[in-house]
């Protein structure tokens, strides 16, 4: 058998693969977002009471993210993602025959923890096929969420309009189930005897911060919080927020397409720049990038700002989270990466949420959006501080050695 070469055309061809399982599989993030309405309508709820499949959703694929990451580096990517395969398609199912809004609501969280298999294991088990190329490998892993993001929510929509919503869910869970695993058969047959423990051959960590493993994820963690509560106040609210200056929601829709859109730019740039700067630096300068961005949502509210504004939020926030896979990668163990991976994505799923509800709050509390863009900004002024600490505590590092 041939051995493995980091950054070979192998290499290569394994992430290629990895990129359309997350673009495939991230559609469990996006679906519920376009079929809300129309389950709203149907099961006679509430707004909010209708938005609780996406908080469950979210919940799923934050704890989900944690426990195939453990998987992964216990048995290897292929059996989590054969396990996330069948517990996504299983939920899809459940979506499409459920008769109550508490049942579509629950079922959610299943979707949700199915779907978090190909997000963080991947950008974890793609760090461990590069050296050279590693920071972009992790960004081209984790830019499937975007792709799905822009490919899924026109079809879901028109599939709910041709053939209703629970015969698309049923469609997406047999899709899913059919795609994904022929995908996966592929990445195993390239893997060859590496499915279990990729890891083993892996790139030792290039930093050594001098920072306990757990304190350091600690410290990871409390940075995801704060930057995704940043990060959720314009793509949480930007719909409504256009809705409320008079341009209407499909305006804000467009905005919000256009951030995705960049942010796919944004974290294949960020992989590039990682690449040559290492992880923390990179961050840092999304992370004080993004606050600029929040600042002009301040100060110009016209519809051409806005598109613009957007567009620069996506340009700069698209690299963070990545970044953060890439960190774990340089600072820490390989055999520990996917699990560690898997928590800080925990913590920026429970930023974006938090960050989401809290924005509204203020919104309500003062009747405008501007104390929820300080808010973020104060958020982000926390992310930036940490990752300035942990700069020059490896720049200390780095002299010392």
């Amino acid at each position: 058998m041939t051995t493995f070469v980091l950054d070979s055309r192998a290499a290569w061809g394994r992430l290629t693969l990895a990129l359309l399982i997350g673009s495939i599989g991230s559609v469990g993030m996006w679906s519920v977002v376009v079929v809300l309405p129309v389950v709203q309508t149907e099961f006679a709820a509430s707004r909010g009471g209708a938005s609780l499949a996406f908080t469950l959703a979210m919940l799923g694929f934050g704890l989900g993210g944690v426990a195939t990451g453990k998987l992964t580096d216990r048995f290897g990517i292929v059996t989590a993602i054969s396990l996330g395969i069948a517990v996504e398609a299983l939920g899809y199912v459940g979506a499409g025959l459920s008769t109550t809004l508490w049942q579509f609501t629950l079922v959610h969280f299943v979707i949700g923890a199915g779907a978090s298999a190909t997000f963080g294991p991947l950008m974890a088990e793609a760090s461990h096929w590069f050296d050279r190329y590693r920071g972009l490998a992790v960004t081209i892993a984790a830019s499937g969420n975007y792709v799905g993001g822009t490919i899924w929510p026109p079809l879901v929509n028109w599939g709910t309009q041709a053939i209703g919503w629970r015969s698309t869910h049923l469609a997406i869970g047999a899709f899913c189930a059919v795609t994904m695993t022929a995908v996966v058969l592929l990445l195993r047959a390239r893997m060859g005897g590496e499915t279990q423990r990729s890891h083993v051959n892996a790139p030792p960590p290039r930093i050594d911060l001098q920072i306990n493993t757990n304190a350091l994820t600690a410290l990871l963690c409390v940075a995801a919080i704060a930057c995704c509560v940043a990060m959720a106040m314009p793509q949480v609210h930007i719909v409504a927020y256009c809705g409320d200056l008079g341009y209407g929601v499909a305006r804000g829709a467009e905005m919000l397409s256009l951030m995705l859109a960049f942010g796919i730019v944004s974290r294949i740039g960020s992989g590039f720049l990682a690449d040559r700067i290492g992880g923390i630096p990179t961050l840092l300068i999304g992370s004080v990038a993004q606050g600029f961005a929040l600042l002009f949502y301040l100060f110009f509210d016209g519809l051409s700002s806005l598109y613009i504004i957007s567009a620069m939020f996506g340009l700069f926030q698209g690299g963070i989270v990545p970044s953060y896979a890439i960190i774990v990668r340089e600072s820490m163990p390989a055999r520990e990466a996917a699990t560690r991976v898997g928590i800080v994505i925990l913590a920026s799923v429970f930023g974006m949420s938090f960050g989401g509800y809290i924005s509204g709050v203020i919104f309500d509390s003062t009747g405008s959006y501007a104390a929820a863009f300080v808010n973020g900004l104060a958020w982000n002024a926390v992310n930036v501080t940490i990752m300035v600490g942990l700069l020059l505590r490896a720049r200390r590092r780095l002299a010392l050695a």
